[in-house]
């Protein structure tokens, strides 16, 4: 019983209770638990492996800061709840979306950084996977936009890559190209942001980012009658 099996543990529900539930090793539990964590990022495995974490808060007392300080759990959990349709909704009338946007109000560039700059914007991105109207809604109200165009610019690819994602979702839809192309300064603020990662240099977007920026910019030349720039004076 020293060694837990190596096959996925969140398929072994039984036998793992019983071991945990005998064992006083701290560190068998531990690893056991830092396993489960893991398999809460694959999609297939995560209903189960929640299942037996909340089996373990009385069998393990350190699980609550495990959760809290492996990168990216607590997103996934917010993730879950942003992107499907029966908790969407309660999701954004709790406004617990604007948690996040100070993480992503952030220039600095480190590494912790930019894990929580990634993590939030995968929360927004969860929101507008499946559009809807208040999706949309609640992140033009809340101006998400202007953090995304940072992000676009700060962000390393992936964060790019979610970011635009999410520029995209909002652009895709009647509402938001209109909030967009309501004014000039937001009109021309989305056109440098993506200029600006197609000029890099020293950054060449990847094919995937690629993929996301075209539909932006073919977004943007839908704007007639959304906004018409002030005519040349007559000379």
């Amino acid at each position: 019983m020293e060694n837990f099996p190596p096959q996925s543990p969140s398929l072994k529900n039984n036998e793992f209770l019983h071991v945990a539930s005998v064992s006083n090793t701290i560190g068998n539990k531990m690893l056991y638990a830092e396993c489960l964590v893991i398999e809460l990022s694959n999609p297939d495995l995560r209903e189960n492996a929640l299942h037996l974490l909340s089996k373990m808060t009385d069998l393990f007392r350190d699980l609550a800061p495990l959760l809290w300080n492996s990168i990216g759990t607590i997103a996934i959990f917010l993730q879950c709840v942003a992107s499907h349709p029966d908790t969407k909704l309660s999701f954004m009338k709790a406004n617990i979306p604007i948690y996040l946007y100070p993480f992503l109000n952030t220039s600095n560039k480190l590494a912790p950084f930019e894990d929580l700059r990634l993590a939030s914007l995968g929360v927004i991105a969860a929101m507008v996977k499946v559009k809807t109207k208040e999706a949309i809604g609640f992140l033009l109200a809340t101006e998400v936009m202007p953090l995304c165009l940072r992000n676009m610019e700060i962000g390393k690819e992936l964060s790019k890559t979610v970011a635009t994602f999410i520029v995209e979702k909002i652009l895709s839809d009647d509402d938001g190209l209109a909030y967009i192309c309501g004014t000039p300064d937001r009109f021309f603020a989305v056109g440098r942001a993506l200029d600006r990662m197609l000029a890099s240099v020293d950054n060449q977007p990847s094919p995937r980012l690629l993929k996301l920026m075209i539909p932006c910019y073919t977004s943007l030349t839908k704007n007639v009658g959304f906004f018409k720039p002030n005519p040349t004076p007559p000379s």
